[in-house]
């Protein structure tokens, strides 16, 4: 089993022998981490509850914790969940590496198809699943949305796609997302939208797969799964809180699953959880900033920005070249991008010619930021 290094490997690879100009103080902005404190509040229940480590979590969560989660889910999206149709999780990327390999554990030539740029824990999935992949190219001329070949979706039995979208900062509409549920529904596939953005949105509420599923008429959420965080969200990735909901059906099978992976978050973790979940104030703290971050960029580098994420998906003539330059020349890390995606089947690597800038630090050193990249963007 061959996984390929992560990107921050490969940037630290690229980097390897050049030294930064000590003129300029570090910024990285490679990492899509936020790099504010996260809330009192959060830290408090935390520290409170930190005695019940003596006790084993239950696999499943604990009742409050999974009540808070769906609670999210009416409050924000008008969806309400039944509990077989929601499972906790530690974060979302064991979810995200280990479903496919149960979803799929039974399919004698499994297929799996997701958005490419991609997270690459969906690559990871496919490898330990022995999966055939199909790359669903984000590109300039598609507007960086998924292009629907039927031909190829009638083959798949996992379908991932990750809206608001990482790396290009692309989002779909509920109609657009409306179509891929009717889509799952014709072709039988499994579909799952990776929602951990959905949070992250600068003037109006990015819609979820569970309410285009609805939208449709799906309301038992046939073949439909979602899968959120509040790692970003709640500027708390070490909380380890994240669920999937959806299709009470496979839900079932893959609850029973996960009693033998044993990914359960610890207990004091859970209470802080809960009452994150359970409060929108301290999210839109940070939606200001993110929002304040995009306004900079607009203003400093003249681009357009997305109404979800806190990425930038810059073009730039040589991205590798551009990212040793900027970081020997003005102490500023950046990703390129053809470290997060792969070539298709045609050969095409649509991360070549682009960077990702993940804008998650606090106005002030993000502009001091911006001011480089421009300076690097004009030399």
């Amino acid at each position: 089993m061959h996984f390929e290094p992560y990107p921050f490997e490969k940037l630290t690879s690229l980097l390897e022998g050049i030294t930064p100009n000590e003129a300029y103080s570090p910024i990285a902005l490679t990492i899509g981490e936020p790099q504010f404190d996260t809330p009192a509040f959060i830290q408090k229940s935390l520290a409170k509850h930190s005695e019940e480590l003596r006790r084993y979590p239950k696999t499943a969560g604990e009742v409050y914790l999974n009540e808070s989660m769906r609670t999210f889910v009416q409050n924000r999206f008008g969806v309400e969940l039944k509990a077989d149709e929601l499972i906790s999780s530690f974060g979302t990327r064991e979810v995200l590496f280990n479903f496919p390999q149960y979803y799929l554990f039974d399919k004698k030539e499994p297929v799996m198809a997701y958005t490419n740029p991609f997270y690459q824990i969906y690559e990871g999935a496919a490898i330990a699943s022995r999966s055939r992949v199909i790359h669903l190219n984000l590109t300039q001329q598609n507007g960086f949305k998924p292009v629907v070949n039927e031909e190829e979706l009638a083959q798949c039995d996992l379908v991932i796609l990750n809206f608001p979208n990482n790396p290009t900062a692309s989002v779909l509409s509920i109609e657009e997302l409306g179509i891929w549920v009717k889509l799952a529904l014709k072709h039988d596939f499994c579909l799952i939208n990776d929602e951990c953005y959905s949070e992250i949105y600068t003037a109006q509420k990015i819609p979820s797969l569970l309410e285009a599923s609805v939208h449709v008429g799906n309301i038992s959420f046939k073949n439909v799964l979602v899968i959120n965080s509040i790692s970003k969200r709640s500027s708390a990735p070490g909380l380890r809180s994240g669920f999937i909901a959806g299709d009470a059906v496979i839900l079932k099978g893959y609850a029973q699953y996960r009693t033998y992976v044993g990914c359960a978050s610890p207990l004091p973790l859970q209470a802080a959880a809960a009452m994150a979940w359970a409060d929108d104030e301290h999210v839109q703290v940070a939606r200001d900033v993110y929002a304040d971050n995009f306004k900079a960029a607009r203003e400093i580098l003249g681009v357009q920005t997305s109404d979800a994420t806190f990425y930038l998906w810059l073009k730039v003539p040589d991205a590798l070249e551009f990212t040793q330059r900027l970081y020997r020349n003005y102490n500023v890390k950046v990703l390129p991008g053809e470290f997060l995606a792969r070539a298709d089947q045609r050969g095409e690597n649509p991360g070549i010619g682009y960077i990702r800038i993940a804008l998650v630090e606090e106005t002030t050193k993000t502009i001091q930021a911006l001011m480089r990249l421009k300076e690097a963007l004009n030399g």
